[in-house]
């Protein structure tokens, strides 16, 4: 046990007994022959005494102290999952009126509002209960066997078994069991999927290796440090296991049913309180009650709503994108800031030969340079390393063919080099070398004419995270030959095809994007500016630490100044991504995440939308709600307008059941209060449908409806979000104009016996109550189905085409619906007469009548729509135009969030920032190739057009944002103006080839500049 007095303290004082969630992890090393400085690589073990295995007895103590070495898995059992979907505002609702109804022994109606409870509980628990398959995919990850040193002796053990203090050994292809710190010798490790590095990092002795890496070359034994939860990647799985977020859709739909439900509750309490008052039973008056409550609940919105989610889940799976949570394709539509790991995701995660190569030998060019360098490796071999891989993958093999390898060195982390010896095809014997910068420039006999050319430029490229190789050659095959530098190959992790123009695509459609990488800063301000983010890259420091529960601590204003402002991070690890995202979301950003390590996959759960990309980890498509099937990122803009779409959808059916609640609670409300049947000579205390004509309302309507998921509609070119205030402002109006016509036309029928009614006007027979009561039915029926093609567009009806399919279904409800009103059997269901319009009499043209009625109606409606919004939009009203620049989702006006100012057009901003970059080097280059003195005018004018051009945009943006939420538009038509104004300004000649194409990239800013 002596051995653990001493792991107290780590290579950074960190103390291994106890690790926090917020621990320190080692700094990342130098990639494997690569050294930009020529230094030795840290290592610290001078406090550090490695172990020489433990005893069985030491072993079972130790067990019981730290617990096994797996994962601790956080579950809720399923049958708790399930009971808690039939728990809230509307399944209590619901419950209520299952009670009363089975009080009052209606047998039917209750089962059918049975059958609507648990379909809505079945499909909810059938996505919740995918939440805990990314701790599941985690411990999956983990390599379970581990070769240890126990009793004197070495042996193959589960891995869950090590302890802290276990001597294990490391060798190549072989996982790391647990945190670990060599004892001797040299290891290389690949740990991309914990940091994100591309390259294998050297670890030496005292240096730490975490648990989730990977052994690419050597074999060392290691002392074990933490394991299970205490590690790097156990943490991870603390904070995989963090309480889930409630989807914004179920929290707006959440508001939406609780403020109907409300509303319904106080209403049906006052017709019961008011019908017992007037001396109606109780049966009576309960009925009644239980009526209107069932008309207004929305059963079907979860269902409706989830189902339009389900169709579109398909046509993204078609795209090659994969939805695993439904209630994520929502939180893509108002998705408006993108973070985003680098390696593998924004890049290919492999190195690539630049066409930079700089070139110290005369006679030479990249393609021998690369030549040599391959004949430094055993190219007839699998390659050892990545660097081998990156040399051999680029060189023609097939010429390497005529030389014979007469000897090899290979790599030696203590030289930093490889070195060939060969016989070429005119049989000379000469030696080529590959390995560091100043490790091949050490070997070469002209060291002091090229020292200070070599160091420039390797400084240059290491200030954009270019990494380099040098190599050389040397003429024959004894020390004594001098050494000649051919030239240094240059390598990147270069961006995928398609990231560039994927990410401005969707930084046009208003999502802002941020890269948060575990690279070095210097690789990650390279790669963002070569994709237009930005150079703008923080690392750490400034970031607090994750408290010890998990969970992300209060900020200041200045650290979260410190997030937004950032184009992105670098040197972070997994709980720095975590933290990041959860921080932005606080700020009222709906805020996706793109991954595919294990690192990613805590940023990947927290995130409002996780996206793993393609050939991502399992841990990361477990954390994700979309996962990517198709190489690259384009998929995620069509998922982009995919889900706005429908979430057009979505809000359209929202409108409509929102707008019909309201009819049908208002409609019988007043009713029971204005019109009373036995003032026009009926025999009937007070007007009443009958239970089953509203479930056949509300089971027709709402049912049918389910093919709003296939609508046209045109996805918005800003973030979607829901401003409730407008929502139920048109939805007001809608149901308004509904309940008011439904009013008129009971008064209307009621009074049919009138001589100078209005029935008579047009020449209308008197109706019996039966007929009065279809009437009414088919009346609230149609308007309902007409309410929703006013619901689903701001212009006019007619402004946006219908699917055929929405027309269809919903043709199929009308007609059936009138079917019913025409041919309902006579009789006194729920003690109500009812009769079919068509029998009885000479006169079965009424239906007819009811339809001209409701078509009338629509148009009133659909006109006191148009205008509502047009009054709303016109004074900002509920901010309903300015909702629109604010790019917070939860803020639809100034004063609804600290930050809803300076998010105003901050993304249109980066675009033409990127766009004016990409002139500007254009205009750099051609002036560095020419020699000419007019044309260096020529090319300083045109910067400086393009600083003005810069600054006056600068200064347009902040007036507009300064103006933004003033009750007229004239900020942002000035701010138009003046972005067209500047573009005229740079007026670039015709003949330039070079103008022509910065006036065609300028030109592309136009719409991003037009707030």
């Amino acid at each position: 046990m002596g051995i653990l007095k001493k792991l107290g303290k780590g290579r950074h004082g960190e103390d291994h007994s106890a690790i926090s969630i917020g621990m320190d992890v080692p700094a990342q090393r130098e990639p494997d022959e690569v050294d930009k400085l020529g230094g030795e690589a840290e290592g610290s073990g001078a406090d550090f005494v490695h172990s020489e295995g433990l005893t069985s007895a030491e072993v079972k103590d130790l067990q019981a102290q730290w617990g096994p070495n797996a994962l601790v898995e956080k579950t809720k059992p399923h049958w708790l999952v399930f009971l808690e979907q039939l728990w809230g505002p509307m399944p209590i609702l619901i419950w209520i009126a299952i009670i009363i109804l089975a009080g009052i022994q209606d047998w039917v109606d209750m089962g059918v509002l049975l059958v609507i409870q648990f379909a809505n509980a079945i499909i909810g628990f059938y996505e919740l209960t995918k939440a805990g398959a990314a701790v599941a995919a985690l411990k999956a990850s983990l390599k379970p066997q581990a070769t240890v040193k126990r009793d004197g002796k070495w042996e193959t053990v589960n891995a869950t078994t090590l302890v802290p203090g276990d001597l294990v050994l490391l060798a190549s292809g072989s996982a790391i069991p647990a945190d670990c710190k060599i004892n001797s010798g040299v290891l290389s490790v690949d740990q991309s999927a914990l940091t994100g590095e591309s390259l294998p990092i050297t670890a030496r002795e005292g240096d730490d290796v975490l648990m989730g890496s990977t052994a690419t070359r050597g074999e060392v034994e290691g002392t074990v440090m933490t394991t299970g939860m205490h590690t790097f990647f156990g943490k991870t799985a603390t904070l995989l296991n963090g309480e889930d977020d409630l989807g914004n859709l179920a929290k707006i739909l959440w508001r939406i049913t609780l403020i109907l439900t409300v509303l319904s509750v106080v209403l049906c309490a006052i017709c019961f309180a008011y019908l017992m008052i007037t001396g109606e039973s109780f049966n009576e008056s309960i009925s009644y009650a239980v009526v209107v409550l069932v008309a207004s609940i929305p059963v079907a919105i979860e269902i409706v709503s989830t189902s339009t989610l389900a169709l579109g889940s398909r046509q993204l799976s078609e795209k090659g994108a994969i939805v695993s949570r439904l209630m994520a394709i929502e939180e893509m539509a108002g998705m408006n800031m993108l973070c985003s790991d680098k390696t593998g995701t924004l890049t290919l995660n492999k190195m690539v030969i630049q066409e930079d190569t700089p070139i110290y030998t005369e006679g030479h060019d990249q393609k021998s340079v690369l030549q040599m360098a391959a004949l430094a490796a055993k190219w007839k071999e699998p390659p050892r390393d990545a660097l081998d891989t990156l040399v051999l993958g680029a060189a023609d093999l097939d010429k390497l063919d005529s030389y014979e390898q007469i000897d090899f060195m290979p790599f030696d982390p203590a030289i930093k080099r490889t070195q060939g010896t060969l016989k070429g095809p005119d049989g000379k014997i000469f030696r080529t070398s590959k390995g560091a910068p100043q490790v091949i420039l050490d070997l070469t006999h002209n060291k002091a004419e090229l020292e200070d050319e070599v160091h420039a430029k390797i400084n240059e490229l290491g200030e954009r995270g270019i990494r380099s190789l040098a190599v050389a050659i040397s003429h024959g095959e004894g020390e004594d030959n001098p050494w000649e530098m051919l030239g240094c190959l240059t390598f990147l992790d270069p961006p995928r095809p398609d990231t560039q123009a994927t990410l401005e695509h969707a930084m046009k459609l208003g999502v802002d994007v941020k890269m948060i990488t575990g690279d070095q800063r210097v690789i990650a301000k390279e790669t963002s500016r070569m994709l237009g983010l930005g150079t703008h890259i923080e690392t750490t420091t400034d970031l607090p630490d994750i408290n010890e529960d998990g969970s992300v601590p209060d900020v200041s204003h200045d650290t979260m100044q410190h997030i937004i402002t950032a184009d992105g991070f670098a040197e972070v690890f997994p709980e720095h991504k975590y933290m990041i995202v959860e921080l932005l979301k606080r700020v009222g950003y709906s805020c996706g995440m793109t991954g595919d390590g294990v690192n990613d996959a805590p940023a990947l759960k927290k995130a409002n939308v996780g996206i793993a990309v393609s050939g991502a980890t399992d841990a990361a498509r477990a954390a994700a709600d979309i996962i990517l099937t198709e190489e690259g990122l384009s998929v995620v803009v069509d998922a982009i307008y995919i889900s706005r779409r429908i979430f057009q959808r979505v809000k359209s059916f929202i409108n409509y059941r929102v707008a019909a609640t309201l009819q049908i609670v208002c409609f019988f409300f007043i009713s029971l209060f204005a019109f009373k049947p036995k003032d026009y000579g009926y025999d009937l205390d007070f007007f009443k449908m009958p239970v089953l004509m509203l479930m056949a309302i509300t089971i027709i309507n709402d049912g049918t409806l389910i093919s709003i998921g296939y609508d046209n509609v045109k996805a918005s070119n800003r973030p979607e979000k829901w401003n409730l205030k407008v929502l139920f402002a048109v939805s007001i109006v809608l149901g308004t104009v509904s309940f008011v016509s439904s009013l008129l036309l009971l008064y209307f029928c009621l009074d049919s016996g009138n001589d100078n009614g209005v029935f008579r006007t047009f020449g209308l027979p008197e109706l019996p109550y039966g007929k009065i009561i279809t009437c009414i039915y088919l009346k609230v029926s149609l308007s309902d189905i007409l309410t929703l093609y006013s619901a689903r567009t701001i212009g006019p009806f007619y402004s946006q085409a219908p699917s055929l399919i929405l027309v269809a279904a919903t043709g199929v409800a009308l007609a059936i619906s009138t079917i019913f009103a025409c041919f309902w059997p006579k009789g006194t269901p729920d003690e109500v007469p009812v009769e079919g319009l068509v029998y009885g009499g000479s006169y079965q043209l009424m239906a007819i009548w009811v339809w001209l009625y409701c078509l009338v109606v629509w148009m009133v409606q659909d006109l006191c729509k148009v205008g509502a919004y047009a009054v709303m939009f016109k004074f900002d009203i509920f901010g309903a135009r300015t909702g629109a620049l604010i790019n917070i989702r939860e803020a639809n006006q100034l004063e609804d969030n600290r930050y809803a100012r300076q998010s105003i057009a901050v993304v249109d901003q980066k675009l033409l920032n990127q766009k004016i970059a990409v002139a500007r080097q254009s205009v750099v280059n051609e002036k560095l190739k020419s020699r000419n003195p007019e044309d260096q005018e020529k090319y300083d004018a045109l910067l400086k057009k393009l600083d003005d051009y810069s600054e006056k945009y600068t200064q347009d943006f902040e007036e507009a944002r300064a103006e933004s939420g003033q009750q007229r538009r004239g900020s942002v038509h000035r701010a138009r103006r003046r972005s067209v104004a500047a573009r005229r300004s740079v007026a670039f000649p015709r003949e330039n080839r070079l103008s022509m194409d910065m006036s065609s990239q300028l030109g592309g800013a136009k719409s991003s500049s037009n707030l």
